[in-house]
């Protein structure tokens, strides 16, 4: 008997694909890094899953474990050899429990981010990681990849949201770890070792999730800002007068604004063209009363002092989710406007201004005409620094062409600043040499020591991160 007849065995000839139309799994999200698998199994429990490893290790024949495939950086596709199994989780859909007095929900890997919000809301809850792909990027994804998202200036990214897992080993055994414990003094973090590795350890087949009380109300605005070292100066200002309670803080250039109203003109911006934008969130825990009065207070500081020169406050929920959209739109735009080259970095806050002006400049003494779309989360350091090709020239050819001295003007100015060439994204493919070539060599054998322990044939995701 051969591996694919153990599989369909194991799981129902159904759940092993091997023929037809399998680009939804075999095409990453930026249509960068195509491949072929050998079989496409969908399982439907840990206990499948389990069983698929073992398969897999007993054949030689190596994991790709998939979400809901919306990653960035080619981390959840198989190669093109046609010898990989891909593994997709999204038939483990479940929400296992809710927890109200420890304040934690256990989901499977497979469930959707924007199903585990509204079990939360449905159970009286928040569950606070937020970001574009909610709708159909998954739990186990967001983990594997430690996502960040909107919200992690308050309450972290999704590593702090999480307080236990379910992984099976590259032995096809099955750890047991749903704890719901805020403190578990007992060695080694497991946990943490799982938690954005991008599949290259284990599969994450469950996790027990942080819930927060829901906010009594909300306040959202946009800003206009003059220069990104007034929108520094917002920031901090904005923490000093509602501390805890500021949840969003986002900033945008002005040529990302102007793609969305290129390419999406049916989205309302309710402020004239400025250098940056801000888009800034407070959630309060005791009146809309108490939420406006803060709000617009800060406000006005912020034109007193000519930090902002203009600003929007949305008065319902459906302008808030517009304001949101705006911000969300912008990789869409960018997908219209063809390919770009991305740049997931992390910077001290205070340095961003700095390596903006400086980066900004080389770039285009470098490329001349190249635009740069510039946005992300201001408030805990994460820039999305895309670089879109000069106007007129062919996107796809300006990437293959550039690329790689692009990112090594970027890249080192990051690393001149204290930064790091990954906030949120991950590694997977695309980042793998970078990583590589830029990380300490100390840091690199501590990773490749954890590889070798806990996935010693190498099977797990290889070729991704290391």
């Amino acid at each position: 008997m051969n591996l694919l007849n153990e599989l369909r065995e194991a799981l129902g000839a159904s759940q092993v694909l091997v023929e037809g139309d399998l680009s939804a799994y075999e095409m990453d999200w930026r249509r960068r890094f195509p491949g072929r698998a050998l079989a496409v199994v969908r399982p439907g429990s840990t206990a499948e899953v389990a069983a698929i490893v073992r398969l897999c290790a007993a054949y030689g024949v190596s994991l790709v474990p998939q979400g809901g495939n919306t990653g960035l950086v080619g981390g959840s596709t198989p190669d093109a050899s046609g010898t990989q199994v891909l593994l997709s989780l999204a038939r483990l859909n479940k929400v296992r429990a809710i927890d109200a007095a420890n304040l934690t929900m256990t989901v499977e890997a497979g469930c959707v981010l924007q199903t585990v919000q509204e079990a939360a809301v449905g159970a009286g809850f928040l569950f606070p990681l937020s970001l574009a792909a909610e709708g159909s990027c998954t739990i186990g994804g967001n983990l594997a990849s430690n996502a960040g998202g909107t919200q992690v200036l308050r309450y972290g990214n999704a590593r702090d949201l999480c307080l236990g897992l379910e992984v099976v080993t590259s032995a096809g055994e099955v750890w047991e770890g749903l704890s719901g414990l805020r403190k578990d003094n007992t060695g080694y973090d497991l946990r943490d070792l799982f938690i954005g590795s991008e599949g290259t350890l284990g599969v994450i087949t469950a996790a027990t999730l942080k819930l927060y009380p829901r906010p009594a109300a909300r306040m959202t605005a946009l800003a206009a800002c003059d220069t990104l070292e007034a929108a520094v100066a917002l920031l901090s200002l904005a923490q000093a007068r509602l501390g805890a309670g500021l949840t969003g803080f986002e900033v945008m250039n002005q040529f990302s604004l102007q793609l969305v109203r290129k390419h999406f003109p049916q989205l309302r911006q309710p402020l004239p063209p400025s250098p940056w934008t801000v888009l800034l969130e407070l959630s309060d825990t005791e009146s809309e009363a108490h939420a406006r009065t803060m709000f617009e207070g800060l406000l006005e500081q912020a034109l007193e002092s000519e930090l902002i020169s203009d600003a929007a406050v949305a008065e319902s929920l459906e302008q808030s989710h517009g304001l949101w959209h705006l911000r969300e739109s912008i990789p869409l735009a960018q997908v219209e406007e063809g390919l770009n080259i991305k740049h997931d970095i992390a910077l001290p806050v205070s340095r961003i201004p700095a390596f903006v002006a400086a980066t900004d400049a080389a770039l285009a003494a470098a490329f001349p005409g190249v635009r740069m779309v510039d946005f992300g989360h201001l408030g805990d350091g994460n820039l999305h620094y895309n670089v879109q090709a000069p106007e007129g020239v062919a996107a796809a050819d300006f990437l293959l062409a550039h690329e790689a001295a692009i990112n090594h003007i970027v890249y080192d100015a990051v690393l001149a600043q204290g930064g790091s060439i990954s906030a949120e994204h991950g590694i997977g493919q695309l980042k793998r040499e970078e990583l590589a070539e830029r990380k300490s060599p100390v840091a690199l054998g501590l990773m490749r020591a954890i590889k070798k322990a806990l996935d010693p044939q190498g099977l797990m995701n290889p070729g991704r991160v290391l």
